[in-house]
């Protein structure tokens, strides 16, 4: 398959690009485009076949659920039953990186949500993506555009890198923002349950929904909403988060002994805590002191592991809160919750 690879200026979009992609999502086609958070894979929402293409596309599993993108409120209202606390949220983080799940009208896809009762719904806050929306005139499911598993993209090269051959378009613009999806809140129940941390913080959303709980066993063994259940994220090489720069030596002593290529995740401030790496073992995230900066570096640096070729990759911690929860999250999936230990051994 041919893949067309499109660059757009988000200041003075091509309309006649945005045309020809939102007939090929009305076609039952997909199309890879830019949101404030990643890159999606996006389908026809209505179209269950459409949205099997998602899947086979990125290899994801049929029971890792999709979130519909939107570009009005009244077009969530085709798709989701929403409630006065769903509208107010709506009302004040959209468009932006927040998806609620909502009870799912009649219509919905089942593909996009693997056979349940509800349905994750989002307004992205970018240009290309809402005008994709409306040119097309459907709500778009649309989960990352990238191969099941591997760090989320945040650059079009990125989604060019993973699924060129295997998609009809991409719609290319600047890398995104934020950098990690984003938040899922269901607020079926009370209290409501953030399924998937993102820039929308647990104590903004608090301020709005009351207390919050996390997700239980049972939520986490039947995802609600994408990242829940499977391992996401990860690199070729094996991920250790390390805790500190005194822990980030050790650890980097240890597989330096072995021979393996080590690439390390670090803030700013770590630049110089190992003396003999090379400028190629190291990807700077930021300031350690700025968490959206660490946020939008992180799917970055992990896939500069894979292009370095590294075996081990020892990405540091940083505190969670705001957006710092998101940016933990990801790289817990990443490194499948291992975390270096001064013996050597994995700890869980």
């Amino acid at each position: 398959m041919e893949t067309k690879f499109w660059r757009l200026d988000r200041e003075q979009i091509d309309e006649e690009k945005i045309n020809e992609a939102a007939a090929l999502i009305r076609q039952g086609e997909v199309v890879a485009f830019p949101t404030e958070t990643v890159y999606g894979l996006g389908a026809n929402a209505l179209d269950d076949q459409a949205v099997k293409k998602i899947f086979v596309a990125k290899g994801r599993p049929s029971d890792n659920p999709l979130i519909v993108h939107v570009a009005t409120i009244a077009q969530a209202e085709a798709v989701a039953e929403i409630s006065p606390l769903a509208r107010k949220l709506m009302e004040t983080f959209w468009p932006g990186p927040l998806s609620i799940v909502l009870p799912k009208k009649d219509g919905v896809a089942a593909s996009v949500t693997a056979g349940q009762e509800t349905v994750a719904v989002r307004m992205p806050n970018h240009p290309v993506a809402l005008a994709l929306i409306q040119a097309a005139g459907v709500p778009i499911a649309a989960p990352s555009a990238n191969l099941s598993g591997k760090p989320s993209p945040t650059a079009a090269d990125h989604v060019y890198h993973d699924l060129k051959g295997r998609i009809p378009c991409i719609l290319g613009a600047e890398d995104t923002k934020v950098g990690v999806e984003s938040t899922v809140v269901q607020v079926c129940q009370n209290p409501c349950v953030l399924l998937r941390p993102g820039a929308v913080t647990k104590e903004q959303l608090e301020a709005y929904c009351g207390k919050i709980l996390l997700p239980n066993k049972k939520q986490m063994e039947i995802p609600q909403a994408p990242g829940m259940k499977y391992t996401h994220y990860a690199p070729e090489g094996k991920v250790y988060l390390v805790e500190n720069e005194a822990e980030l030596q050790v650890a980097y002593r240890h597989w330096q002994t072995q021979g393996k290529k080590i690439v390390i995740l670090i803030p700013n401030q770590w630049r110089g805590v190992i003396k003999d790496l090379s400028d190629e073992q190291i990807f700077l995230l930021g300031d350690a002191e700025n968490l959206s900066e660490i946020a939008a570096a992180v799917f970055k640096g992990l896939r500069y592991c894979d292009d370095m070729g590294a075996e081990i990759v020892l990405a540091a911690s940083c505190g969670e809160e705001g957006i710092g929860m998101a940016v933990m999250n990801r790289l817990t999936k990443a490194a499948q919750k291992e975390k270096w230990s001064d013996d050597g051994t994995d700890r869980k």
